[in-house]
């Protein structure tokens, strides 16, 4: 990597001069490799020249007389052995694994697959890169991410469906920078969007027969090219969209997929990296060279151990913060970033690459940190500069508020910061989270209490069995006002937990309004109504309740704060940071936190108000009204967030299904009745 006046620019892919284009590429094992340069449209090839093989594998040739916007292509030809892992074949075009910009998207074709000497050339089946001068460099946002909101966006469903988005640009990340998007996200209080995948992507082959298309984006084929359908105007449309949101104080990171692409297993495409170098860049199966190791379920695994596999990782993160003011990054199947040899290792030299990058290292890093391999759930054993996803969390709030027996000491534990997995550090670093954009919505939690997936086409056995969901009486849909009424506190419930727990909390779109898909859990291949927000129907009042929770996290100072919660005083302190009590205001003792059928609790947080006083936070998981008591003390008054009213009695009638959040003020002479 070098540095150049206008940032970094990577030494392999297309580089612009002033006297033409340097080509470049890596192959450890291919004799020979040529750049295929194609017309204006790119749909004819009108020169094939064949690169110069240089030092440690790399393939080089300057290119006199061309200039920003060549459409171009790789083809590389060696050994063909696919029993042995050798995939050479010339009459594959293959897009270059640097390239920034591809002139069309990826359409998933059985001719890809051919075996060497039986498909043609697949040059007109295949997007070209486009050939682009260093982009310019953009400004990351030094926002603090933790203890914040994220707001996870798909962004094609994000705007499908908004009336008030101009309809050229629903469906794309320029419509995130539209007026009535960033005043929805400052709305509630949104101080981190995180885009799910926005690079180009493929379809997975099984969709297109099913009439079915990747809706989510996990199924890369290279790692730094933008899908035209969500940037038609490329690398711009993300930095200037990224520059909007940075004006309104919003952080932007990236959700990537450097574990596995599209080109699948051993019956995929060849379109890039396969044919370029496939034992170098993916793991292959130990006791046989022609399978693929298959952490991810998809069918391959990048080898980011390989030094060319972990180069590539870093310059397409370098590229997005320096050219496109990137403020950091979730790594999905984040495991397989950090397998040395097929075994997970905390200190894996990309995982440390990462963490020294004098660009990378200051970025928000956030690991989904499971993948399906051998020892594949490394939750809280990720290095300390990564926030992690928290899946125990996600489930243990779930299975309280189904009502499930003996829950009431995981909720504690995870409102705290989850201290049982990442006590190891000084402050928590998960990532809370109701919902995600796999599962069920947060609408779907409280409908639905088994997966309905039939319309992906699997006969129902994909997603997972077990949501920790339950539905109120009635599978999905139910016109009986009673049950909505039950769905609707569940689902504030769910919330107001969310926005009292100690950590960074995320939050899918639309969940914040109710958006249900109709129990599809995994809805990855619904690029259709069922997973577009439909903003018109939208729960207008829930949105309402989420702004005000938000509001009350932001002025709690004890939500701010990323140390654990501890039960005792600290020095110098003259409360304790955390009591828990019972409803009746008393300690908890070890008889009540083992109640099989405790469904109460109260959480009483020390630094609670700016101006001194504490902030209780009621759990009332059971259907009936419950009196709670809090303790007093002199000069202060418990006040109810909700209403405002002013003083309150020491007991506190919390309705059935509810959260409650209680302030401690200073009593002033009008309350004192002076």
């Amino acid at each position: 990597m070098t540095e150049g006046a206008a940032g970094y620019w990577p030494r392999f892919g297309a580089t612009v001069t002033d006297s033409g284009i340097r080509f470049a590429a890596w192959s450890g094992t291919a004799e020979r490799m040529w750049v295929s340069i194609f017309d204006a449209d790119g749909n004819a090839e009108t020169d094939r020249l064949q690169l110069h093989r240089e030092d440690d594998g790399v393939f080089a040739l300057s290119v006199p007389g061309l200039s920003a916007g060549t459409r171009y292509g790789f083809r590389a030809d060696g050994r063909y052995a696919p029993e042995d892992g050798f995939w050479f074949d010339p009459d594959k075009l293959l897009v270059d694994p640097y390239a920034v910009r591809i002139d069309r998207a990826y359409r998933y074709d059985s001719r890809l697959t051919a075996l060497r000497g039986k498909g043609g050339d697949t040059a007109g089946l295949m997007p070209k890169a486009v050939a682009e001068t260093q982009p310019m460099t953009a400004a990351a946002l030094p926002l603090c991410t933790p203890g914040g909101l994220i707001y996870e966006v798909p962004v094609r469903a994000f705007t499908m469906r908004h009336p008030d988005v101009p309809k050229r640009l629903r469906g794309t990340i320029r419509a995130l920078a539209q007026p009535v998007i960033i005043e929805h996200l400052l709305k509630l209080g949104v101080s981190t969007v995180e885009l799910m995948p926005v690079t180009a992507v493929m379809d997975e082959r099984h969709l297109p027969p099913l009439g079915l298309a990747n809706a989510w984006g996990y199924n890369p084929v290279t790692f730094m090219a933008l899908d035209p359908r969500l940037a038609p105007g490329g690398l711009a449309d993300l930095r200037e969209t990224v520059a909007a949101l940075h004006d309104a104080g919003i952080s932007v990171l990236l959700d990537l997929v450097f574990n596995h692409t599209a080109e699948s297993d051993e019956l995929g495409p060849t379109l890039s990296l396969r044919g370029l170098d496939n034992a170098a860049y993916y793991r292959l199966a130990a006791d046989d060279p022609g399978r693929y190791a298959n952490d991810t379920g998809t069918g391959n695994t990048v080898a980011c151990d390989h030094p060319v596999a972990k180069d590539l990782v870093l310059d397409s993160l370098r590229h997005f913060v320096g050219h496109a003011g990137i403020d950091g990054f979730r790594f999905d199947l984040a495991p397989v970033l950090g397998r040395v040899g097929g075994k997970f290792d905390a200190n894996a030299p990309l995982l440390q690459a990462m963490r020294d990058d004098p660009v990378i290292g200051d970025r928000v890093l956030i690991a989904e940190p499971w993948d399906i391999g051998h020892n594949g759930y490394r939750l809280g054993g990720f290095p300390q500069e990564f926030l992690e996803w928290n899946d125990r969390y996600r489930d243990d709030v779930r299975r309280f508020w189904r009502g499930d027996r003996g829950t009431v000491g995981a909720l504690a534990t995870r409102l705290a910061g989850s201290s049982d997995i990442f006590g190891s550090g000084p402050v928590t670093r998960t990532v809370n989270f109701i919902a995600a954009h796999d599962g069920m919505t947060l609408a779907d939690l409280v409908r639905y209490e088994r997966k309905h997936n039939e319309a992906n086409g699997e006969h129902n056995h994909d997603g997972h069995n077990e949501n920790f969901s339950w539905n109120n009486g009635v599978e999905g849909e139910s016109s009986d006002r009673e049950t909505a009424a039950e769905r609707e506190v569940d689902m504030r419930a769910l919330l107001a937990t969310l926005f009292a727990s100690r950590g960074t909390i995320m939050l899918t779109a639309g969940d914040e309004f109710g958006r249900s898909q109709h129990g599809n859990n995994n809805a990855y291949a619904q690029d259709n109504e069922l997973t577009w927000l439909d903003w018109a129907e939208r729960d207008v009042g829930l949105e309402d309740f989420v702004a005000v929770l938000s509001r009350l996290r932001w002025e709690t100072p004890a939500f701010q704060d990323l140390g654990f919660l501890q039960g005792a005083a600290r020095s110098g302190a003259p409360v304790a940071d955390i009591e828990w009590l019972t409803e009746a205001g008393r300690p908890m003792n070890d008889a009540n936190w083992h109640e099989p059928d405790r469904h109460r609790l109260a959480m009483l947080l020390g630094n609670g108000t700016r101006e001194g006083g504490r902030l209780a936070v009621l759990f009332n998981g059971a259907r009936r009204i419950a009196p709670f008591a809090l303790p007093l003390r002199d000069g202060f008054a418990w006040q109810q967030t909700s209403d405002g009213s002013w003083p309150v009695a020491e007991n506190i009638t919390v309705p059935g299904r509810s959260v409650c959040f209680m302030r401690e003020l200073p009593v002033t002479g009008r309350e004192k009745g002076q």
